[in-house]
């Protein structure tokens, strides 16, 4: 892999940050955990942390949700200063964890209503943005129940409903879906798109590469402390060799043909197929097809191959060295 990665294009200026951060550095001890991260994410988008374990994502969270100070840096969320106005912010603000915030010991509704009072609304209003949520969430049938008799997914559902109690506009998800199986995970999916559908934003870490290609309209890699790279799902893909187009031909002769009039490519005598490097953008397409049609050639089967996020992740955080910042 080349020492040194792309730059992704810069996110559009004119869009309100729900979060923005500059230069955010916090240490324990000799150990420098984030090493001086830049973010800016659009108020009502999908925005995802990856990283490897250790890497730094829930100190980010912890930081941005005011459960710790940073050492150095600025950071705004939701318009407010998080040094200066801590108390507004976490006015603004709904964090789920790692580990679930649901007492075991009562039951779904008396959790709701707990979180109720804790956001000072009268016993009318609790009861009534409870119940609201609880049928949300498909918790309404087991609302009379102890929450320790629920499911995991049941519980990360609790879980999240209790966050938006406070009706909050940006909501932090620390690995939401860890432990899950895999048709919890998809409703937990279905859940934060729902959210981003009510102009809500989530910043959302997880190890599940899937779900940040799934659900994030922004993607950051974080290691050893720094932003390794930045950008949607297909421009980090893009950053990684690998990509290329598969043309596969029926007839041998214009198999040949095809093979004569374009190069750099790797050829599949058995198959009478192609393999032509493409970063699969567009323009790369369109300069293919343009080739091929000047020569008068149709291929039987176009297919285009990207590298994945997994391979992504692997090529950006798979060495002790940090790599240049994307912006």
């Amino acid at each position: 892999m080349p020492s040194s990665v792309m730059p992704t294009p810069r996110q559009d200026g004119g869009t309100p940050a729900a979060v923005s951060v500059v230069g955010l550095r916090k240490s324990y001890g000799d150990k420098t955990v984030l090493d001086g991260i830049d973010l800016r994410i659009p108020a009502g988008s999908v925005f995802a942390l990856l990283g490897p374990n250790g890497a730094g994502k829930t100190t980010t969270v912890q930081i941005l949700s005011t459960l710790i100070t940073a050492d150095g840096g600025q950071a705004q969320v939701a318009g407010h200063d998080l040094a200066a106005a801590p108390q507004a912010v976490r006015a603004a603000i709904g964090v789920t964890g790692q580990f679930s915030a649901v007492d075991g010991l009562i039951t779904g509704e008396e959790n709701m209503l707990l979180m109720a009072d804790l956001h000072h609304l009268s016993k009318r209003e609790g009861r009534r943005v409870a119940a609201e949520l609880l049928e949300r969430f498909d918790l309404a049938e087991a609302a009379k129940k102890p929450a320790s008799t629920y499911s995991g997914g049941m519980k990360r559902r609790l879980d999240i409903a209790m966050t938006l109690v406070g009706n909050p506009r940006i909501i932090f998800l620390d690995e939401p879906t860890t432990g899950l199986d895999p048709r919890s995970r998809h409703t937990m999916w279905q859940i934060i798109r729902e959210l981003v559908a009510d102009s809500v934003t989530v910043f959302l870490t997880t190890q599940y590469l899937e779900e940040a290609d799934q659900l994030a309209d922004r993607i950051a890699l974080l290691n050893n402390g720094r932003i390794a790279a930045e950008g949607t799902a297909e421009e980090l893909k893009r950053l990684i060799p690998g990509g290329h187009v598969r043309l596969r031909f029926a007839d041998p002769d214009t198999y040949q043909r095809a093979a004569s009039a374009l190069r750099e490519v790797t050829r599949d005598d058995e198959a009478l197929a192609l393999q032509i490097p493409s970063d699969g953008s567009q323009r790369e397409l369109r300069t293919l097809l343009d080739r091929l049609d000047s020569a008068g050639i149709e291929a039987d089967e176009l297919t285009v191959h990207t590298p994945d996020l997994d391979d992504v992740f692997l090529a950006l955080t798979g060495t002790d060295q940090p790599k240049e910042t994307v912006r």
